[in-house]
């Protein structure tokens, strides 16, 4: 073997380790036995992860964190698939200046959107004389927004590597525009708007500095919760919830890439 060849692996398997060294450290810190995270452990146990499942403000945060992923999910990624086949097919006048509004959301920090939702819904709620702010139907619009950008670059993605022979002989054949789209485009780009559906509902799900300036009095999501939790203890309990999140973000992966193959488009 050459020693290109060796260095090379070497550096893939460094650049792996150095990607998967904090995962791995919130897996191990999740069953020291001591409370003050230390090395070497004293020794190991699950008791973190059932003091987490005691505690119902985890709950209750996971249950608000999945409804407001899979709301703003459903809403966004059609919005967003639509946005994409709007941009890569149609000739629309600055086409450009759109593409980079729609994913300019992935630019703006997560405190500063935040902020600027808060105060437009301060004044959306004078013209409209309800609560917008602190509601779930509120920090669902917010969430829509990071769904949105996603969608727009991973079916974008998938719309660019499309063979358009088969849309154009279905067009031939006396197909109508929409019949072409739902039953020969769509099919196509399943595995962009999977991809899409899988990306959207992970960063609402995990998202905390947009969540954290929205969410209102008697409503909590997950990172909020664990937020909260670290204002008073420092123990693996965190650890340990944040573990449970890893394994089932890593399952949902694993099972959708079983489905259609993610490398595809991302």
């Amino acid at each position: 073997m050459s020693a290109k060849r060796i260095l090379f692996g070497a550096s893939v398997a460094g650049a792996y380790a150095l990607v998967l060294a904090p995962v791995l450290a919130v897996v191990v810190i999740s069953v020291f036995a001591q409370e003050i995270v230390s090395f070497p452990p004293d020794g190991f146990t699950l008791r973190w992860y059932a003091n987490a499942w005691e505690k119902r403000e985890f709950a209750r945060g996971f249950a608000t964190s999945f409804q407001v992923a899979l709301a703003a999910t459903a809403i966004g990624v059609p919005l967003g698939t639509a946005a994409a086949y709007a941009l890569a097919r149609a000739r629309l006048p600055g086409k450009e200046a759109l593409n980079t509004l729609l994913l300019g959301p992935l630019a703006v920090p997560g405190v500063v959107a935040g902020t600027a939702l808060y105060l437009f819904y301060v004044r959306a709620e004078f013209w409209v004389d309800d609560d917008i702010k602190g509601t779930t139907l509120g920090l669902v619009a917010a969430h829509v927004l990071l769904t949105i950008p996603w969608t727009v670059r991973l079916v974008s993605a998938a719309l660019a590597g499309l063979d358009r022979s088969a849309e154009e002989a279905a067009a031939n054949l006396g197909a109508r525009p929409f019949t072409v789209f739902r039953r020969v485009t769509l099919p196509m780009l399943r595995p962009g708007v999977v991809a899409a559906c899988l990306f959207s509902f992970i960063q609402s799900f995990e998202n905390l500095e947009l969540t954290l300036l929205l969410v209102g009095p008697g409503r909590i999501t997950l990172p909020v919760a664990m937020l909260n939790y670290l204002e008073f203890r420092v123990d693996p309990t965190l650890a340990a919830v944040a573990t449970v999140q890893i394994v089932l973000v890593g399952a949902l992966m694993l099972i959708t890439d079983r489905f259609v193959s993610l490398s595809r488009v991302v």
